[in-house]
């Protein structure tokens, strides 16, 4: 997946870091100096690089940090502010509200998704109870029409074009016009796709602008653009007014820096990311879990509310508690995968859980690693109620992982390599052990009335021992502003 590599770089940058028996201005300066290189490599504008790499510095003054500070998570957190201040303007995009008409407006250059993410924006609404419409203003490319058709008859949103007026001002005002009157509450236009050599087409999204007069313009921005994209978010930003940007393509190869440089060009926020081509392949995107899930920390919230919406309401107490166990069987592990698959793209899951998306599933490689956890389910199919439900690996001795090969027609190796990996999860759920684990909605209540003995009763007692009690926990509060989720986010990175 697009920034993978990214945030491979940045966390070995930071684990490096912290096998170093002294952190001294060296050690900090080789950190700084990977992430530096990494970031650049990825395409992210070299101004904002240089910027992040002062601003850390000043936050950080070894000199100044008293012996009993943790300098290791003070750096790790400054690294961490700091990649949320890159995609974070600071001011939050309009909101549309249920009920009460908003116009919103697509814009972005041609090849960038912008029709798919026209639909896929209208579909996330109208699963949440809004009535959405969409007006094709794009008379330049040829299809253009065909295919927000057919993508809206899909997911059954009305929708608005013609084949004969050339003229997209007229169309999307006939549109806008329309669908105000049949009470729809989200009205998108999709314009013609452009770039910012093409003076006729900025004129034409200008006039579409001033005659629909948007509640919001979203700027949507194809992840490969690579160093491109601030110039480009400028233009576009300079002839209308982007209030939100949407990053596309997500789920390719290409490095993707350059796109979140078009927060800074643009100076709004970043409110999804397109994952796939598939409707639900769209993400709400909020800076700082996607920034913890980017350094490898999970996204534990995210994932307590995937659990809450795919695991039935009566299993959600037994997989807590087996959760809070840490006591991790053969069973849960194929109980896991089969919860796993219904949750939707199965990366984005895999990356809200510290340490599990890196092995298991290889970004970019997720139709592959689906179909691996379907044959270690079809192997365990193949276990008996002994095998399933201990957590003894001394129990699978070499005459069952053959007759496990055989009842499943797999290979000897393919067993073992299940098992192997049953391990490595084995390992990291053992680290939640004693973790009491927050019901629905108790995590943003958990965030309102934060406070170290509320956090004291959430960790586990080793992870709060480490890091010197509710004392130590009241300092490393302070340090990191005091957000539970991030604190969170944090202690599930810092503990791997």
């Amino acid at each position: 997946m697009v920034l993978a590599q990214l945030g491979g770089s940045i966390s070995r940058a930071i684990q490096q870091m912290s096998n170093a028996t002294i952190i001294d201005e060296k050690v900090l300066n080789e950190c700084l100096n990977e992430i530096t290189r990494a970031l650049l490599q990825s395409d992210v504008q070299f101004k904002l690089v240089r910027d992040m790499q002062t601003n850390i510095k000043k936050i950080v003054n070894l000199d100044d940090l008293a012996a009993g500070h943790n300098k290791r998570r003070i750096i790790q957190q400054a690294i961490f502010n700091e990649l949320c201040k890159m995609l974070d303007p600071g001011k939050p995009s309009f909101t549309p509200k249920k009920g009460k008409t908003s116009v919103i407006m697509f814009v972005g250059l041609q090849g960038s998704g912008k029709t798919t993410t026209c639909t896929k924006y209208a579909y996330y609404h109208q699963k949440k109870g809004w009535k959405p419409a969409l007006v094709c203003a794009d008379t330049f490319r040829a299809g253009a029409f065909d295919q927000l058709k057919q993508n809206a008859t899909k997911a059954k949103i009305p929708f608005y074009g013609s084949y004969t007026e050339s003229d997209p001002v007229r169309i999307a005002v006939e549109g806008v016009d329309r669908f105000k009157k049949e009470n729809c509450d989200l009205i998108i236009v999709d314009t013609s796709g452009r770039h910012k050599q093409e003076a006729a087409l900025f004129e034409e999204m200008r006039q579409v602008s001033e005659a629909t007069k948007p509640d919001l313009v979203i700027f949507v921005m194809d992840s490969s653009i690579g160093q491109a994209a601030f110039d480009q978010a400028q233009a576009f930003k300079q002839s209308v007014a982007v209030g939100a940007v949407i990053v596309t393509k997500m789920d390719g190869h290409a490095k993707g820096g350059g796109a979140l440089s078009a927060v800074a060009a643009t100076k709004s926020p970043v409110i999804f990311i397109g994952t796939g081509e598939h409707m639900d392949e769209f993400e709400v995107f909020d800076v700082k879990p996607f920034v913890s899930r980017l350094l490898g920390m999970g996204d534990w919230s995210g994932f307590m509310d995937k659990i809450h919406e795919v695991v039935p309401m009566d299993q959600q107490p037994e997989l807590l508690q087996k959760l809070s166990e840490g006591n991790f069987t053969l069973r849960i592990m194929y109980e896991q995968f089969q919860n796993i698959l219904k949750m939707g793209p199965i990366g984005q899951v895999f990356s809200m859980l510290p340490g599990f998306s890196s092995e298991l599933m290889p970004k970019g490689r997720e139709k592959e690693s689906q179909a691996k956890i379907k044959r270690y389910m079809t192997m365990m199919d193949s276990m008996t109620n002994e095998e399933l439900d201990s957590s003894n690996p001394k129990l699978m001795t070499d005459s069952r992982i053959m007759r496990i090969a055989r009842g499943s027609g797999r290979q000897v190796g393919e067993v073992m390599e299940m098992l192997e990996e049953y391990k490595r999860l084995a390992k990291i759920w053992s680290k939640l052990k004693g973790l009491k684990i927050p019901k629905k909605g108790e995590m943003s209540a958990l965030s309102r009335n934060m406070n170290a003995q509320h956090m004291s009763k959430v960790l586990p007692q080793q992870m709060l021992k480490q890091i010197g009690g509710v004392g130590g926990l009241q300092n490393l509060m302070k340090q990191m502003g005091g957000n539970a989720k991030d604190m969170m986010g944090m202690l599930g990175g810092g503990d791997r």
